[in-house]
C-alpha cells in the first residue's frame, strides 16, 4: 500500500481544506523567475565581459539562483520575504556589471512589490470571506453543504 502524506492521514469526512496563500504563490513565482532570470544574465555577462573570470561570474550567478529558489520554501515565514527583497537589491547590483539589468531589476522589483502587496491583500479577503461563511454556516445549518 502506497504511504500517505501527513495532509491525507489528517483528513477526515467534511473537513474543510485549508486555504493556500497567494501570497506566497505569487511571491514563489516570481523568485521561480528571478532564479532563470539569474542564470541567463551570468550566461550573458561570461559571453559579454571577458574581463572577468568565467568560472567567478558563472558561480555567483549559480548560487544566487539557487537562493531565489531557496528563498521559496522560506515564504512561510517573514525571512523568505526580506531575502526576497535582497534579491531585488543583488539584481540592480548586477547592474553596475551589465547596465541593462537595471531596467530588468526595476520591472522585476515591481513584480515582487505587486506579488508580495496584492497577495497579502488577496489572503485577507479570503480569510474575511472564510469567516463570513463560517458564521453563516452557524446561523443556517439547515442549508450546510
Amino acid at each position: 500500500m502506497a504511504r500517505l502524506t501527513r495532509a491525507q492521514r489528517e483528513w477526515r469526512p467534511g473537513m474543510k481544506k485549508k486555504r493556500r496563500s497567494i501570497r506566497t504563490m505569487f511571491a514563489s513565482t516570481v523568485l521561480t523567475l528571478e532564479a532563470f532570470l539569474v542564470f541567463f544574465a551570468a550566461l550573458t555577462v561570461y559571453g559579454l565581459r571577458k574581463d572577468i573570470p568565467g568560472p567567478l561570474t558563472l558561480g555567483v550567478g549559480i548560487g544566487l539562483a539557487v537562493v531565489c529558489i531557496l528563498a521559496c520554501a522560506l515564504l512561510t515565514k517573514p525571512l523568505g520575504y526580506w531575502i526576497g527583497w535582497g534579491i531585488q537589491g543583488a539584481l540592480f547590483l548586477i547592474g553596475f556589471i551589465e547596465p541593462t539589468m537595471f531596467l530588468i531589476a526595476a520591472l522585476f522589483t515591481a513584480t515582487w512589490w505587486y506579488a508580495v502587496t496584492k497577495g497579502r491583500a488577496m489572503d485577507r479577503e479570503n480569510a474575511e470571506r472564510d469567516r463570513l461563511q463560517a458564521e453563516w454556516e452557524v446561523a443556517h445549518p439547515e442549508q450546510g453543504a
